[in-house]
């Protein structure tokens, strides 16, 4: 027996069945993003509600992703090493350096 499945679209705002005219609004508000299903008049609407506060408000970029640090460089690696050394910190000569560590040196300097 085969299956067939079948998605329909509704209206977020109303209920009713969406024809192939409705479509999917994405917008955002305080830092949170939305999307909302909506037939044509009801997408119509919403941007028209939205109209006057996007004329008077001005448009950003996205916000920087927030990546990890790099990775320290051979040179500098030496240095934190050296510096935990002198400063009382227990570190092997190869390996990865704590980032206890690494935290205590980038403060320090």
């Amino acid at each position: 027996m085969a299956t067939t499945t079948q998605i329909v679209f509704v209206d977020d705002l109303t209920g009713d069945l969406l024809p192939d005219g409705g479509e999917t609004v994405h917008f955002a508000l305080d830092g949170a993003s939305y999307e909302i299903d909506l037939n044509q008049a009801n997408a119509d609407a919403l941007r028209a509600a939205f109209k006057p506060y996007i004329q008077a408000g001005r448009k950003v970029g996205r916000q920087p992703a927030i990546g990890r640090r790099g990775r320290p460089t051979r040179h500098h690696t030496a240095a934190i090493r050296s510096w935990a050394r002198q400063n009382g910190h227990d570190v092997s000569g190869r390996g990865r350096i704590p980032i206890a560590v690494v935290e205590a040196y980038e403060a320090a300097h």
